[in-house]
């Protein structure tokens, strides 16, 4: 008895559904018109779509285009000179890096919101030369910091000519190129962070083996060490400074 009722009710819900959606006005999904200039023109339904895709790719973007991989690299690579597996925590190494990047990153934003966003906003550029003149920053700073041997390289393989100006190199080629080199960077600023730690490892495994500790880990000796010195270098700032100053601040 009870599911018959039930069937009953969901056939009724299923009824008032249907009558409901036939009275809905019809939804334009695909709208495409020609422009004044000759182009084309999407409707907001496609720019949405679009605008939410492209937001799929956001995490990518921020990895490979942005100064966040050099960033997160160095400061792994110092929590392992100090010694320290988990300290600090993943989540405050991911935050600190983060929110460094956009401080790097600011001058950028700026533009591609003065040269892009805000005119597009003012429909006076159709979304494609919004994207266009949003490339152009992050090339500049992209550009800015990639070596030419790694550009030269990926130009290479991917069967590229010679470019004749810094706006013809396509991305397939400038973000393989700037991340190689940002990798590059990072292990050369992690190397000059491991050299002090590293002495001072040696110096204490040196004076145990001298004192006949040798089932003594010297690690756990000079970790105390490590930290003191790191705190009384204001070791923060300096990295922090670095890194910054590595992108021209």
């Amino acid at each position: 008895m009870r599911a018959r009722v039930l069937l009953t009710l969901l056939g009724l819900l299923f009824l008032s559904l249907d009558a409901g959606a036939s009275q809905l006005p019809a939804f334009e999904a695909l709208r495409v018109q020609p422009n004044d200039e000759g182009g084309e023109t999407y409707s907001v339904t496609i720019q949405v779509l679009a605008i939410m895709t492209a937001l799929t790719f956001l995490p990518a973007m921020l990895i490979m285009m942005t100064s966040f991989t050099r960033v997160i690299v160095v400061l792994a690579i110092l929590r392992q000179a100090l010694g320290l597996q988990q300290t600090p925590s993943n989540q405050i190494v991911i935050g600190l890096a983060l929110f460094l990047t956009f401080f790097i990153m600011t001058p950028v934003w700026e533009r591609v919101n003065a040269e892009a966003l805000q005119p597009y906003l003012a429909e006076e550029v159709t979304p494609l030369e919004a994207v266009e003149l949003a490339k152009a920053p992050l090339t500049e700073f992209m550009l800015a910091q990639t070596r030419e041997t790694d550009l030269d390289m990926f130009a290479r393989i991917g069967g590229y000519e010679v470019f004749e100006s810094e706006a013809d190199i396509p991305f397939v080629v400038l973000v393989p190129a700037f991340m190689t080199s940002e990798l590059k960077t990072a292990f050369q600023i992690g190397f000059m962070l491991f050299i002090p730690f590293l002495i001072l490892d040696m110096v204490v495994a040196s004076i145990l083996m001298a004192m006949g500790m040798m089932m003594l880990s010297p690690i756990i000796i000079s970790l105390p060490f490590k930290i003191m010195l790191f705190v009384l270098v204001d070791g923060w700032t300096l990295i922090m400074g670095t890194l910054a100053a590595s992108y021209g601040y």
